[in-house]
């Protein structure tokens, strides 16, 4: 395992964050690491990248531990964070240089491999443009680029597309996968299921900072059970007055109710015919097969967080 990660614990004051995490991720993979916000994500991540020393446990990136070798560990990994991290006075060119010379590499070096890069990442047209011109999608695969200078074994992208629009999504889902293909192993962090669904080779869920799921997308799915059924409710009395009859998960914020289902219309009218008896006729009813939101429901209790959207460049 190129990351591998055994009962890390971390608390800030009286609040515990992490409660004895455990991960592993092959090499050449990707692992998305999902939960409600709080659950221990960045946290993860800020260990794993050494920015955060763990009160308990052990961390390792390519054999090497976050505690005892943070240099090594760093030499093995990349961090692309919430925010990109660019120079909005610099041009793009520019920004990939100064990381370049950073990391040791000379004058000419340096420039060759930020061109490689910009080239790579769609980005050659505006190299000499300054950042401050650029639009979202542009900035993230900068700032992807930049966190590929030297090369590194593993790659950790913490929420990389939130605030970008779908375009700018599937550019950057498509730059990742090309880097997987390479052999890069990748821990992302998302609050986008789909894009866990599409990208991750295993999933875990966090809650609380404890693991309460692991594996394929596919795994999870199946788990949680075959149809769901869900329920759509004009106010909050009537989402509760159902919950109170069938059970199931609510969802507050949507006013939706959630519901384990066979998909047969007689379990419908069956569902119809109780709330009916209970004074909560829905607004609407869906079926459809589980998802990762469905998941993330059913395990934690709560709807995936929403993310952030934006209207044009930033």
């Amino acid at each position: 395992m190129i990351v591998e990660v055994t009962g890390l614990r971390k608390s800030y004051g009286a609040t515990e964050v992490l409660r004895g995490v455990d991960l592993a991720v092959p090499e050449g993979t990707v692992l998305a690491l999902l939960g409600p916000n709080g659950a221990g994500k960045t946290t993860t991540v800020r260990v794993l990248a050494t920015l955060t020393r763990p009160d308990a446990g052990t961390a390792r990136v390519a054999g090497a531990d976050v505690v005892r070798e943070p240099a090594r560990v760093r030499r093995a990994l990349g961090l692309t964070g919430q925010f990109a991290a660019v120079d909005d006075e610099q041009t793009g060119r520019e920004n990939v240089v100064m990381v370049a010379r950073l990391t040791g590499r000379g004058r000419a070096d340096a420039r060759t491999r930020a061109a490689e890069l910009l080239e790579r990442f769609a980005l050659l047209g505006a190299a000499d443009h300054r950042v401050r011109t650029y639009s979202g999608g542009m900035r993230r695969r900068l700032d992807l680029a930049m966190s590929l200078v030297a090369e590194p074994r593993v790659l950790v992208l913490d929420e990389p597309t939130t605030g970008l629009d779908p375009a700018s999504r599937a550019t950057l889902w498509e730059a990742i996968t090309d880097l997987v293909r390479a052999g890069t192993t990748v821990l992302l962090t998302t609050q986008y299921l789909e894009e866990a669904d599409r990208l991750a080779d295993r999933v875990v869920l966090l809650d609380g900072g404890r693991v309460v799921a692991s594996g394929t997308a596919d795994a999870l799915k199946a788990e949680i059970g075959g149809e769901r059924l869900e329920l759509e409710f004009a106010a909050s009395a009537d989402l509760d007055r159902a919950a109170a009859r069938l059970g199931g998960v609510p969802d507050p914020a949507r006013r939706v109710l959630a519901l384990a289902s066979d998909g047969s219309a007689a379990h419908l009218r069956r569902v119809l015919d109780d709330l009916a008896a209970a004074g909560a006729e829905p607004l609407r009813a869906h079926g459809h097969r589980p998802t990762l939101d469905d998941v993330f429901l059913t395990l934690t209790g709560r709807a995936a967080p929403v993310p952030a959207t934006t209207g044009g460049p930033r």
